[in-house]
């Protein structure tokens, strides 16, 4: 185990260069692409499982909403892997760095608006302003719901950061715990272990689910200006 408990998080080098792009790029290679009439049985799951997802996430959406499906499900596939190859170990999660989480919320959520803008100018802006409105609350109610738009980006960053990197904290300290009582107690070891495997589990589930979260709130967002 590292020594650093913040070591993991740290961008890994090649050579002394930052190897942030391989590992990025790593799990679309990861993606089965079908080349035969007849699809193996893990081919045939994938394209089951995301005809279901896209079904869940496109069935509420108009026709211009549905044009974003490819991309969606494109960032939901991208997460879920990152996240998952992220739960191996030495290995490094690029969804546990803020400023990449940013760099795919920001541009989503900002085509989002901009498609309510083009499409729906009267509903996007009326959405800054609660009907039946005093009039003296209509300038700070308009800067409480600006903001409360620029920050949405900013929290679904958060939110997917927070929850993978709050994971990986605890299977490190419980991982640690487990080689410190492996010389001292068996029985205490065992415990800590089984809680350890119960965990890893639990955290294979989060990596999926915040990937589905994260690509579903783009969805309402999109859904919300179109």
């Amino acid at each position: 185990m590292n020594e650093n408990l913040f070591t993991s998080f740290s961008t890994p080098t090649i050579l002394n260069q930052p190897a942030a792009i391989p590992i990025i790029l790593f799990p679309t290679l990861l993606v089965l692409t079908p080349k035969h009439p007849i699809n193996n049985r893990l081919a045939t799951i994938q394209q089951d499982l995301t005809r279901f997802i896209l079904k869940q996430m496109m069935m509420t959406h108009n026709a211009k909403g549905q044009t974003w499906s490819l991309m969606l499900m494109s960032l939901i596939t991208f997460i879920a892997m990152t996240n998952l190859l992220g739960l191996m170990p030495y290995s490094f999660t690029p969804t546990t760095q803020l400023s990449m989480n940013l760099a795919m919320a920001i541009p989503l959520w900002a085509g989002t608006v901009v498609v309510g803008l083009r499409f729906k100018t009267k509903n996007s802006l009326a959405h800054l302003l609660p009907q039946g409105t005093p009039t003296p609350l209509i300038p700070m109610l308009v800067v409480i719901e600006t903001i409360s738009l620029l920050i949405q980006p900013v929290a679904l960053a958060v939110r997917l950061t927070a929850n993978i990197t709050a994971g990986h904290l605890l299977m490190h300290l419980i991982g640690n715990a487990v080689l410190a009582l492996s010389t001292a107690n068996l029985s205490m070891t065992l415990l800590t272990s089984t809680l350890l495997v119960l965990l890893t589990t639990l955290e294979i589930a989060v990596a999926l689910i915040q990937a589905y979260v994260f690509a579903l709130l783009i969805s309402l967002y999109l859904h919300n200006n179109t």
